[in-house]
This record gives C-alpha cells, structure tokens and sequence, in this order.
C-alpha cells in the first residue's frame, strides 16, 4: 500500500521540524519563513496573496503577521482600500534574510544528499503533477 500522500506529509513534518532547528536560533521559524522568502522575491504583496501561496486560512497569516510586525520584520500598509494590506519586509528583515537563507539552504543541501540530479528532476515533476492534479 503506497500512501504518497502521508508520506509527503511525513516528509513537511521532518523538514519542518529541522528547519526550526536550525532558524529558530536566527530569531524565526517555519511558517515566517515562507513569509519572508515570498515577500523577498516579490518585494512586497496583500495578505490575500499570502495565504493562496501558502495555502492557509486568513486568521493563521494574520497571527503570525501580526508577531512578524511586533519583531520588527514586516510592514503592514493599506493598500487600494481600508481592506485591503500590502505587506513588505523591513530593513531589519532584509538585513537578517541572508543568515535564514543558509540555514534553509543548509537542510536543503542535506536533506538532497545522495540524489542525484536525475532524480531530482523526476522529483520535482511529478510533485509538479500531484499539486496540478489537487487544484
């Protein structure tokens, strides 16, 4: 019985824990790093944004905005309307992004150890597939 689903998931779990592991001692952890490598590539967005790229409800991004704000890592602004947020990173952020890069980078280069290329690339395609396939 081949549940790629679950083991996928187990996968998220195991990446997840030990990138904490290893950005927590930067001041951040998993759920604000995919904040802040989004808005460090798209410079800045609305919430809105945030939660179809993360896949997460509204509540969940806005809490962790929220402790994101109070450290000093985002700016919230209005945006066209009082509804609507765009949310950038700070200075601060941007001064701190290069440190969580390698350490993400670090668990990358581990978790790939013993893979090669090839396999990589068919990797990569067929979780291409399966979120195709899950929208």
């Amino acid at each position: 019985m081949n549940l790629y689903g679950h083991k996928v998931n187990q996968l998220a779990r195991n990446f997840t824990k030990k990138l904490n592991e290893k950005i927590s001692p930067l001041g951040l952890y998993s759920s604000q790093w995919g904040i802040a490598l989004y808005l460090y590539e798209k410079k800045q967005c609305t919430q809105i944004e945030l939660c179809q790229y993360l896949g997460v409800e509204a509540p969940t991004i806005t809490r962790t905005l929220t402790r994101m704000e109070e450290m000093g890592l985002v700016i919230r602004n209005e945006g066209k309307d009082k509804r609507e947020r765009l949310i950038k990173l700070t200075e601060k952020a941007y001064e701190m992004f290069s440190k969580w890069h390698e350490a993400a980078q670090s668990l990358e280069i581990e978790a790939i150890n013993n893979i090669n290329e090839d396999e990589l690339e068919i990797f990569n395609n067929v979780l291409a597939k399966m979120m195709k396939n899950l929208e």
